[in-house]
């Protein structure tokens, strides 16, 4: 066994949404669409329980989820492209409404990304990623 030497190993930095263990031989493997900033799209095959934003930074897509995902921003705003989809989609909470009445550039079909998890029902999902965004926070608006 080798010696500990009081230093920080030098381990891969791991960007995967989901790390699987066991068989896997029963996963479903999902699909979404992301549509960039440039029109450009990108099929993604994703797992079950993947949230949007999570699967976004780890294909370096430009989505930036200020607020590590805990729907206090409204950096990972996407726009759901099918209606039909969107419908299929748990409503927004409060929090998640509040947030979106600060995003660039909202629609009837804006989600926050952070909020949005892939499930059997969002096999196919297309969303857009805005042309822009605003980095306004819950925090920026307490008292002083």
């Amino acid at each position: 066994m080798p010696e500990y030497s009081g230093e920080p190993s030098e381990a891969p930095l791991h960007t995967h949404t989901t790390i699987l263990h066991g068989d896997t031989s029963k996963v479903t493997r999902l699909y979404v669409t992301f549509i960039d900033k440039e029109n450009r799209e990108h099929k993604l095959a994703v797992n079950k329980g993947d949230n949007l934003l999570d699967i976004a930074q780890a294909h370096d897509l430009e989505m930036e989820g200020a607020c590590g995902g805990s729907c206090a921003c409204s950096t990972c705003h996407v726009i759901v492209m099918d209606e039909e989809y969107y419908d299929r989609m748990p409503e927004p909470g409060d929090d998640e409404n509040d947030m979106l009445d600060l995003a660039f550039g909202l629609t009837e079909t804006s989600r926050l990304g952070c909020q949005v998890v892939m499930t059997k029902e969002l096999d196919g999902l297309r969303v857009k990623l805005p042309s822009m965004t605003r980095n306004l926070q819950a925090s920026d608006f307490g008292s002083k």
